[in-house]
């Protein structure tokens, strides 16, 4: 696990590895519930980092960077807490079970925990071959919904804007001509809403160490926004907590091969609170209150599998 920023109250460390002597393992997320740590668990209400009027008005705030041209698109990201008591292990195991959650599970060290339901590939490398899968577009897991992400002009705009985005990154570390998109803006389930993902691929330039790969693509695209670096310093001026895991890496990394999530849909726990974070990409089209109720609709799912 490769955490993206300062974190939240310092809830987990940076960097995470747990050794395998022997692999590659296939990973399996924590799926029974132990009903008796359920009843000794509590969960206080949610306090977000920000009101949704000042999240708005940060989202009015990048619009404005856009018109003066400072960037294009950036990702921004909220925070929320709740106090809890007793062991979170059933609710991180339900989290790590949600459906759509390619890469579902947790990890745990000397007081904290973090559950992932991630359904967006950051990077995956076999055989010489690197897939990014990035996500961006939402709308309800309904037949109206798919209709209107499918035919929404601003959705698809941000999308592609980030996939223009994704291949300049792979083309940093692929062999010259070999970035390719065969797969794009594909409407995809996660639990209640669908998502809009595309497949950006390329080859691997040979002599490029596992260090330069990550720096070709962290932080992620489609947690960022483009161009990358205007985007972080816009996200460093607006968000008013760390991202702590959130927006990093969770994955399998091996001697031949990596496949490495993006820590969205991700929840992180120390010893007294729950932390989790959300968000989406800001375009010149985006509606500041629109925006504020797709991150709850993002989150809403999480929170309820955190219910006791």
């Amino acid at each position: 696990m490769i955490g993206s920023a300062r974190g939240a109250r310092g809830v987990t460390p940076d960097v995470v590895a747990v050794v395998y002597e022997r692999g590659p393992r296939q990973f399996e997320p924590e799926t029974r519930h132990d009903h008796q740590s359920d009843r000794k668990w509590t969960l206080g209400p949610w306090q977000p980092s920000w009101t949704r009027r000042e999240h708005a008005d940060a989202v009015q705030e990048v619009r404005s960077a856009i018109a003066r041209g400072d960037v294009y698109q950036v990702n921004i990201v909220g925070h929320a807490s709740a106090s809890y008591t007793g062991d979170p292990s059933a609710a991180l195991a339900r989290v790590a079970a949600m459906p759509g959650a390619r890469y579902g599970g947790v990890l745990r060290g000397q007081g904290w925990a973090i559950a992932c339901a991630s359904p967006e590939t950051l990077l995956e490398l076999r055989n010489g071959r690197l897939v990014t899968r990035p996500i961006k577009g939402t709308a309800p897991a309904t037949v109206q919904g798919a209709a209107d992400l499918r035919s929404s002009l601003k959705e698809r705009a941000e999308h592609i804007m980030i996939v223009d985005l994704e291949r300049n990154d792979l083309a940093r570390v692929a062999v010259t001509g070999s970035v390719r998109w065969p797969r794009l803006f594909a409407v995809r389930r996660w639990s209640n809403l669908w998502q809009a993902e595309s497949d950006v691929e390329a080859r691997l330039r040979p002599g490029v160490g596992l260090a330069e790969l990550l720096r070709a693509v962290c932080p992620g695209g489609s947690v960022t926004g483009a161009p990358k670096l205007a985007a972080l310093a816009q996200i460093a001026r607006l968000e008013p907590v760390g991202r702590g895991p959130s927006m990093g890496a969770f994955g399998w990394i091996g001697p031949d091969f990596l496949d490495l999530g993006l820590t969205i849909r991700t929840v992180a726990v120390d010893g007294e609170r729950v932390h989790l974070w959300a968000g989406g990409g800001i375009t010149i089209d985006s509606d500041p209150l629109s925006e504020v109720a797709e991150a709850e609709a993002k989150a809403a799912p999480i929170r309820a599998a955190l219910r006791p």
